[in-house]
């Protein structure tokens, strides 16, 4: 599957910048995947999430108490939107500090552990694997911070083929 990091403009601003995946081959990012397949059960808890990351990308920056962390393995900054307990939508991020927030998809949580429901262990490993590739890119240089550390530059395109 090939992807890209990109920038959501709509939903960056001065304190942080939000980024999704786009999706080439269904031409869409996964958090407008999320938004459309979810749209009619969750309309209003659409419009809460999307309302937190206005504020986070141009008023408050990611805070860490706006994100339930550990949904992926031990420093791959996987977290998960925060929502009220009455809430039933998950938004799984991967969150680097307060400036830089990717996010991806998520769905209906309906079970006590991710493991128990498809779509969300599906959605949460995919952004694991993204964030393993984004790493070892940093690591070799091929991706780095902006000087004022809020945007991801250098090679945003990956191809699950050729980043095992």
């Amino acid at each position: 599957m090939r992807y890209e990091l990109v920038k959501l403009a709509n939903l960056s601003g001065n304190e942080a910048s939000v980024y999704s995946i786009w999706l080439v081959d269904n031409q869409i990012t996964s958090y407008d995947r999320f938004l459309n397949e979810n749209i009619n059960s969750f309309k209003g808890e659409l419009s809460d999430i999307n309302n937190r990351l206005y504020v986070i990308g141009k008023k408050t920056g990611a805070r860490e108490h706006f994100f339930t962390p550990g949904e992926g393995n031990l420093g791959d900054g996987i977290c998960a939107l925060c929502d009220s307990p009455k809430k039933k939508l998950r938004l799984y991020c991967i969150r680097y500090g307060t400036l830089i927030l990717i996010v991806g998809g998520g769905g209906e949580k309906n079970v006590k552990k991710l493991q128990e429901n498809k779509k969300l262990k599906d959605e949460n490993y995919f952004l694991r694997t993204i964030s393993a590739q984004i790493a070892q890119r940093i690591k070799n240089k091929e991706i780095w911070y902006s000087e004022n550390k809020m945007d991801f530059e250098g090679n945003l395109i990956f191809n699950d083929d050729q980043d095992d």
